[in-house]
């Protein structure tokens, strides 16, 4: 039913799901408690939310702090992203990599990210629709970010449309990260 197809960093997984296609069109099961614990990804789902952004939107880098962290699933139902995250992991071997993908509302695939990651994405269409599944509700006193620019990453183009708040937050190195490197 779900496939983990990549590894790009420790603990991320890019997992492809099951599509059933027919003449009618297609249907998809996104998440599924016990096959997801078969594949090791542990995920008790807490809240969900939506986002639609217009072409050369970024958003990001978010992440909650302890103790309001969380575990992370995302997919692109409708248009295209590339979705960013980097690593914020003390004691990580990839700490301060990043890694992309393009999820899009063609490919169905489903990003995890485990807790100790930033997470973000450039809208590569117009009205890409994102989906976030999390395994802690939202708590704004612990939620943040770090810049977009601040990590060495190398996003296509070079106009985009950034919210005021993205804008300010600290950069990478200016960073006391509170999340350590388990294996």
């Amino acid at each position: 039913m779900f496939e983990i197809i990549e590894e790009p960093l420790p603990g991320l997984k890019i997992v492809k799901p099951r599509q059933f296609c027919d003449d009618r069109g297609e249907f998809i099961k996104t998440f599924h408690s016990g096959l997801w614990k078969k594949l090791g990804l542990s995920f008790a789902l807490e809240e969900e939310f939506f986002s639609v952004s217009k072409l050369n939107v970024l958003r990001g880098m978010h992440f909650q702090l302890p103790p309001h962290a969380h575990n992370k699933v995302v997919y692109c139902v409708s248009g295209s992203v590339l979705d960013v995250v980097v690593d914020l992991r003390t004691g990580s071997p990839t700490f301060g990599k990043s890694a992309s993908i393009e999820l899009s509302g063609d490919n169905r695939l489903i990003f995890f990210i485990p807790i100790g990651f930033a997470h973000g994405f450039l809208s590569l269409s117009d009205d890409s629709c994102m989906i976030y599944k999390t395994d802690m509700v939202y708590a704004p006193e612990h939620d943040t970010g770090i810049r977009w620019d601040s990590f060495g990453f190398n996003w296509p183009g070079d106009s985009f449309e950034i919210s005021d708040r993205d804008q300010g937050f600290a950069k990478m190195n200016e960073f006391d990260s509170p999340f350590l490197f388990t294996r």
